[in-house]
């Protein structure tokens, strides 16, 4: 575990940076490479999740309620009609996309999403429809899986979606806030990591399948608002990364049945300055991976398997939307080894990173004019 700490006058530094004075293309230096950003998309509101097709056009979801194609030349659709009844509220509203494995045939795509449940209530939930042959609707859109309980607050909905490599998703659930003692309950949904198959049942190898007082969707609990997890591409483990309160950012590598310790034990303290827990470590709760103190407030991560930035393969790329910036973590085996912070200058929130089928590095800026940008070698 690696441990680091950066200055306070730092991050007020980069907080200070417009995104309005973002420039279409620019050329940027980092550590092992010279890039060039550039624009692809822009004018969405609030952009949370990205899926490529199998013809390279993007599947987009905006927080406000909207789900789109994006062409190669950065083109946007009409919003696809069919989506379910969405809660946008606070941190909520439309989140992560994910398409079925066999997407090419099945033409299945997968959304989480907060889901209004009446009364004031809602809760995150993840669908399942066919996207028509047009791109224009879903049809058959059925939900598989909703988060109890459900609660009135507007934040944490964790909610991003990863396919294993045996078809089966994991999904992560944030702990709304003010349910976070919930967290650490296995009878029900709040602040997990939950493990389905693709109609929403538990997958087989779940740990708490015959236990009478645990959900069997639960893949392991004590977690806080996860907003980044990607399959290791060497392993096929899940990875994930988790906003903490004021510091505390954890990287962890999810086992199942396993209590990742939120909010038991945490390296941030609370939003007033307190302790939070009972410190930072307790026999039985496991320790992250690596952590940041002060906060990144991390969203979005990819694994670099790509040709176009040979440095980087092995690395983990992370979005960060307060630090607005992207952190290049480099690892061995199961260890993070160091970590590069790229990209400052441009002064965006980055909701989330994915390599594309090119081998470039596409990301989401998190504004109501939000954009894709698509990272490039300068050479």
């Amino acid at each position: 575990m690696l441990k680091l700490r950066v200055a306070l006058a730092c991050a007020l530094t980069l907080g200070a940076l417009s995104p309005a004075l973002a420039q279409d293309t620019q050329r940027l230096r980092t550590d092992k490479a010279e890039v060039i950003v550039e624009t692809v998309a822009r004018d969405l509101q609030n952009p949370w999740g990205l899926a490529f097709m199998p013809d390279n056009r993007m599947l987009v979801t905006e927080r406000a309620g909207r789900l789109r194609i994006v062409d190669a030349n950065g083109a946007l659709s009409e919003p696809i009609r069919g989506l379910p009844k969405l809660a946008v509220r606070g941190q909520g509203g439309l989140l992560d996309v994910a398409l079925d494995p066999n997407f090419a045939q099945s033409r299945l795509v997968y959304l989480s999403y907060a889901e209004d449940r009446g009364e004031g209530r809602a809760g995150t939930s993840i669908a399942r429809a066919r996207l028509s042959e047009d791109g224009k609707a879903l049809e058959s859109l059925q939900v598989i899986f909703r988060q109890e309980p459900s609660y009135t607050g507007g934040n944490h909905w964790g909610s991003r979606l990863v396919f294993d490599r045996e078809g089966n998703l994991f999904v992560t659930l944030g702990d709304r806030f003010d349910l976070r003692n919930q967290a650490q309950n296995p009878e029900n949904h709040i602040g997990k990591i939950i493990h389905i198959k693709p109609d929403g049942s538990p997958a087989p190898n779940n740990p708490f399948l015959n236990r009478e007082d645990a959900r069997p969707e639960i893949w392991s609990i004590g977690h806080r608002n996860v907003q980044s997890a990607a399959l290791n591409p060497s392993t096929g483990e899940l990875w994930t990364v988790e906003h903490g309160a004021r510091g505390g950012d954890e990287v962890n590598i999810p086992q199942k049945g396993k209590n990742y310790g939120w909010p038991v034990i945490s390296y941030g303290v609370d939003y007033s300055g307190k302790k939070i827990g009972e410190g930072t470590k307790k026999e039985g709760l496991e320790q992250p991976v690596y952590y940041w103190d002060p906060s990144i407030a991390p969203s979005g991560m990819a694994f670099y398997t790509g040709d176009k930035f040979p440095a980087w393969r092995g690395s983990i790329l992370v979005g960060a939307l307060s630090g607005k910036l992207v952190s290049r973590l480099d690892t061995n085996g199961n260890r993070v080894t160091g970590e590069e912070r790229m990209l400052q200058q441009l002064g965006e929130r980055i909701r989330d990173v994915r390599q594309g089928p090119d081998g470039f590095v596409y990301l989401l800026t998190d504004s109501h004019n939000g954009r894709i940008l698509r990272m490039k070698p300068a050479t």
